[in-house]
């Protein structure tokens, strides 16, 4: 099998985007022998398509390259319709927009305080000061949890992330367990303790009936570990990009400065520039061919969202910040179809916020 590039070799914060543009030019569709072979669409249409044709490209076979999850299925995402419909229907209607919005002021306080701190301690990282640490008390927050479940969460949380980060497979292994125990902690708490169901997941987890049954208390579990941690990371890895970006051109932080009302338009174009999960795998039921290339039913393929978002045929200076831009709704930052970022207004807020 052609090796068309090196997933593995070293980058640095610019260089993978660099190497996504010279595949959409030379190999969309393209191959790599690393962590057993996969398969990666790189381009904007092609990403799309897949991730809406849920019929032919599951992800309950494999969610990620490379494949990390060692310790059980993790619904709504290792899921397909319709056996992953009840877990989002539980979810979602806890993140919507008008939900998400009575949770401004507690992001803001969050924010404040640790920014405080920084200013206090004469400086910080903020990464490590600051967007560690604020994602993980916002869900905290949203979650219900103890002040020890977000201590615990923050010290593992982390850990996962680097070990993510990486690739290291035996600390992801770990640390996954470790989130399993604390989502385990969380589910035998809420069924002792219950809460109103339009004001906690787990509980909404909990209430969830499928021809009269339950969900599964294991498959509750897993979905309260997944939730734990695409909560954390993302806006974590985002925030950290943001600033870089900032901090390369004071023009426009100064003109954000001046006129916060342009803040939610400059955070959907870092998040098209930015995004802060490079993407999901979905795994072929049938050969497909894609730009004049086949795929093997049933090998793992990478949906690039990075390299869909800077596609020059969608986005004209696609590697440029424009705030501007009139055709954002075609941004993949949170995905697209059944497994779309169910979590997203969430996000956004924060980001806005931070």
């Amino acid at each position: 099998m052609t090796h068309d590039f090196d997933p593995l070799k070293p980058e640095t914060f610019d260089s993978a985007n660099g190497e996504y543009a010279e595949l959409r030019a030379r190999c969309p569709v393209a191959h790599s022998d690393a962590w057993g072979g996969f398969w990666a669409l790189m381009k904007h249409n092609d990403v799309a398509a897949a991730a809406t044709d849920w019929q032919t490209f599951i992800t309950s076979q494999q969610n990620v390259v490379p494949k990390v999850a060692f310790t059980g299925r993790r619904p709504p995402l290792h899921l397909d319709p319709p056996e992953h419909t009840p877990y989002r229907r539980a979810i979602a209607p806890l993140l919507t927009e008008r939900k998400v919005a009575r949770l401004e002021p507690v992001v803001r306080r969050i924010c404040r305080d640790l920014l405080a701190d920084m200013v206090a301690q004469g400086g910080g990282d903020v990464v490590a000061d600051y967007s560690a640490h604020m994602p993980i008390a916002v869900f905290a927050h949203w979650m219900n949890l103890t002040a020890d479940a977000v201590a615990e969460l923050t010290r593992v949380g982390q850990r996962y992330n680097i070990a993510v980060q990486s690739n290291d497979m035996d600390s992801t292994k770990e640390s996954s367990l470790l989130l399993y125990d604390m989502a385990r902690g969380i589910v035998a708490d809420r069924k002792a303790n219950p809460l109103p169901v339009d004001e906690d997941v787990t509980s909404a987890l909990l209430a969830t009936r499928v021809d009269g049954e339950p969900l599964p208390e294991e498959m509750i579990v897993g979905t309260i570990r997944q939730v734990l941690v695409v909560g954390i990371i993302a806006p974590s890895v985002m925030i950290g990009s943001i600033a870089v970006h900032l901090g390369r051109d004071p023009a426009l932080q100064a003109k954000l400065r001046a006129d916060p009302a342009l803040v939610p338009a400059a955070v959907e174009e870092f998040l098209r520039l930015y995004t802060p999960y490079r993407g999901f795998a979905r795994t072929a039921l049938t050969d497909v061919t894609i730009r004049g290339r086949t795929i093997p039913a049933g090998e793992p393929i990478a949906l690039v969202y990075a390299s869909a978002n800077r596609d020059e045929e969608v986005f004209e200076d696609a590697g440029q910040f424009r705030i501007d831009r009139p055709n954002m709704k075609d941004s993949l930052a949170f995905g697209r179809g059944t497994h779309s970022c169910v979590g997203a207004a969430l996000a956004t807020l924060e980001l806005n916020v931070a």
